[in-house]
């Protein structure tokens, strides 16, 4: 009896079953081309502690169009380095990880409320998320008051620590100085005390020879 299927049915199952033939596996092991090997990654965060971890959304203010342009949306933090105790704001976009904020928290920084939100909050700070450093004016904004909140009394917190930790440097600087600067009297020597009592003790030549010359009583 003749194959009755069309020629291109049977051209169909031919192709179907090699491919499923391709697909089965055989169990066998087959070594990769191009070994890949595991990359460090590293944040520039590893010496350092965060004391804040918020997500917000910030803005810059721009001086030339005078108006407030997004900088991204992310976690801002604080970052406190174990070594030195100086804290940093760091602020990452959440999908792109690109910096949008990275400055020092310094003690003549202040922190207040964005007029008409309660949710936000604006400081100026010089900026090196660019990659140089520029005088920024930031506006972060919060999904709740509280955070906000939290975000100010931190920051303050921050800068007031860093603030006595000068003043407190600048103390230890000033008393080394006086230190320095104080003039101590120099002691006597010992050996200097003998001769001194030796010049004193020896005899006027002028007195010797008027008590030679004088004639005896009589």
């Amino acid at each position: 009896m003749s194959d009755t299927k069309p020629e291109h049915e049977n051209r169909e199952e031919e192709e179907a079953a090699a491919v499923a033939a391709e697909d089965e596996d055989t169990g066998a092991q087959v070594a990769p081309i191009i070994k890949l090997e595991e990359v460090a990654v590293t944040t520039g965060e590893e010496n350092e502690n965060a004391i804040l971890d918020l997500k917000a959304k910030l803005y810059r203010f721009d001086k030339g169009g005078s108006q407030w342009k997004e900088r991204g949306t992310g976690v801002v933090k604080l970052l406190k380095h174990k070594e030195t105790g100086k804290v940093r704001l760091v602020m990452r976009q959440s999908k792109t990880l690109k910096i949008c904020a990275n400055h020092l928290v310094l003690p003549t920084m202040s922190v207040q409320e964005h007029s008409g939100n309660e949710k936000s909050c604006v400081w100026h700070a010089t900026d090196f998320a660019d990659g140089e450093l520029k005088d920024e004016l930031f506006c972060i904004k919060f999904v709740s008051i509280e955070n906000c909140k939290s975000f100010m009394e931190k920051f303050t917190d921050v800068a007031e620590s860093q603030k006595k930790k000068e003043e407190n440097k600048d103390a230890t600087s000033a008393a080394d100085l006086l230190e320095k600067l104080t003039v101590e009297e120099k002691p006597v020597k010992e050996q200097d005390a003998p001769l001194a009592a030796v010049e004193e003790s020896k005899p006027d030549p002028e007195n010797v020879d008027r008590e030679s010359k004088s004639e005896p009583a009589s």
